[in-house]
């Protein structure tokens, strides 16, 4: 089987990552979601932190940000001065360059960070958006940090506003728009073990494959 990749954008609350990783147990393969930013930071040289602080956040003013200290021997300046800084176009390029490599060793899923835009010119990708109805989303959010239903919505609406800046930002495209994407799926409708049985069928077609 040649290699492949599924990658996928998810609304908050939506089940995404554990429909990902659901695929991923079935398929045999690696899901990467935080784990890239150990990996890109592994391969900067840079410190985990100055990825988390650009991770998937709204990118209004990304240009002024200024996020994260090079190292001497990253930048090749042998002064040692830590006030070098690098912006958020070049952590995403950093990342971007860790998802490539990736994909180019092995079959993968790849949760946000915009790795369908990254992976654009790689024929053997399978492009999803996951949402789920209003109530479901706050249902899971709420069980998972014990919060109120108020709470859960604020939640919802401020992490959706920044995934879709970060992404329309860097990829051009409209996050959660069914045109961005091969498939797009509500997970209320099937539960998240059909989703995926869903999406897997869907991309098993889409790649010529018998998953």
């Amino acid at each position: 089987m040649d290699k492949f990749v599924i990658n996928i954008g998810r609304q908050l609350g939506s089940g995404g990552k554990v429909v990902g990783e659901i695929i991923a147990r079935r398929l045999g393969i690696k899901l990467y979601d935080k784990e890239l930013i150990n990996l890109a930071a592994r391969e900067s040289g840079l410190c985990p932190e100055c990825f988390e602080r650009a991770d998937e956040r709204e990118a209004k003013g990304t240009f002024a940000a200024l996020i994260g200290y090079l190292r001497a021997p990253f930048t090749g300046y042998e002064g040692g001065n830590t006030n070098n800084i690098l912006a958020n176009e070049s952590l995403f390029r950093i990342q971007s360059d860790v998802i490539r490599e990736i994909a180019s060793r092995e079959s993968a899923i790849f949760v946000g960070r915009c790795a369908d835009y990254i992976l654009r010119d790689n024929p053997r990708c399978v492009n999803v958006f996951i949402t789920a109805d209003e109530a479901d989303r706050i249902a899971r959010l709420r069980k998972r940090h014990d919060c109120s239903e108020e709470e859960a919505r604020a939640m919802m609406e401020r992490i959706d506003a920044q995934r879709a800046s970060y992404y329309n930002y860097y990829s051009l495209r409209t996050w959660g728009q069914a045109a961005t994407y091969h498939l797009c799926v509500n997970s209320s409708k099937l539960g998240e073990e059909e989703t995926a049985d869903f999406i897997l069928d869907f991309a098993g077609r889409r790649l010529h494959e018998k998953f």
